[in-house]
């Protein structure tokens, strides 16, 4: 390869990956961005996010608003969403599951995953009476301090713990648990129980249960969380959704061949 076809390749490579950051920028906290947003946010010339944001929108992955000049996401992403969530076998398996879950608890449901040292959120069910939580699909999550997380590490390799731990166990409310001996402890008894229970370790308010769900093999591949105010879901009540969680964790799971 010549010197002009390297630069070439690597000028290419490099739009590409301008691409993804200023697609991975939109969140549902902040679905619009002005060209000016995306420079300042990515360090990156307002030329190059201009002709970066044409080339997508030509292609529908973001629309321009003609009236505030702000770009949003198009339903180019929605496709390829679909696409994503059709492929994905815990995605499809769950959803009738967490549905009747959710009709019968009157709280809402999620389905998580973890990637690299986060969890995201894979699917959500609200109820009739949702509050609002700033939990949404493709959110991501620290482990540590959820109850999904918590389940997820609990069932995971101790290697993946120690990488969470070395990242740092950062403080979001003073129930959070921050020293690494009491986490490791802590994960030891959710292993023992077969689910995580989080009050107001995150958020203050909250209060989540969350139960493992295992692949044929019987790796842990996702995790199933109930949500709710903790006026809703007090603590004595904690072990009766546990049973629920564990129940739909267990019958996701034999869809997904398990059989422990």
């Amino acid at each position: 390869m010549g010197n002009d076809e390297k630069k070439q390749e690597d000028q290419y490579l490099s739009s590409v990956k301008n691409a993804l950051r200023i697609l991975k920028c939109f969140t549902l906290d902040e679905p619009e961005k002005k060209i000016s947003d995306l420079s300042l946010s990515l360090g990156l010339n307002k030329s190059t996010v201009s002709r970066t944001m044409a080339t997508l929108a030509s292609e529908g992955f973001v629309y321009k608003d003609p009236e505030t000049k702000k770009y949003r996401l198009g339903f180019s992403i929605l496709e390829l969403s679909g696409i994503v969530n059709s492929s994905i076998d815990v995605y499809r398996e769950s959803q009738p599951i967490l549905m009747k879950l959710v009709e019968a608890i009157g709280e809402t449901a999620h389905i998580s995953v973890l990637d690299k040292l986060d969890i995201v959120y894979l699917s959500k069910v609200e109820c009739n009476h949702p509050v609002r939580f700033l939990t949404y699909v493709g959110k991501r999550n620290p482990p540590y301090c959820t109850s999904s997380g918590k389940v997820l590490l609990a069932f995971s390799s101790e290697s993946l713990l120690d990488q969470v731990i070395e990242k740092g166990l950062h403080q979001f409310t003073k129930s959070t648990i921050t020293d690494p001996q009491k986490l490791r402890s802590h994960l030891k008894q959710i292993c023992e129980n077969g689910f995580a229970y989080s009050i107001e370790e995150l958020t203050e308010g909250v209060t989540s249960i969350a139960a493992p769900i295992f692949d044929y093999k019987g790796n842990i591949i996702a995790a199933l969380s109930i949500v709710g105010p903790i006026q809703r879901i007090q603590s004595h009540k904690i072990s009766g959704y546990a049973k629920k969680a564990i129940q739909a964790g267990l019958e996701i799971s034999r869809r997904m061949g398990y059989r422990g």
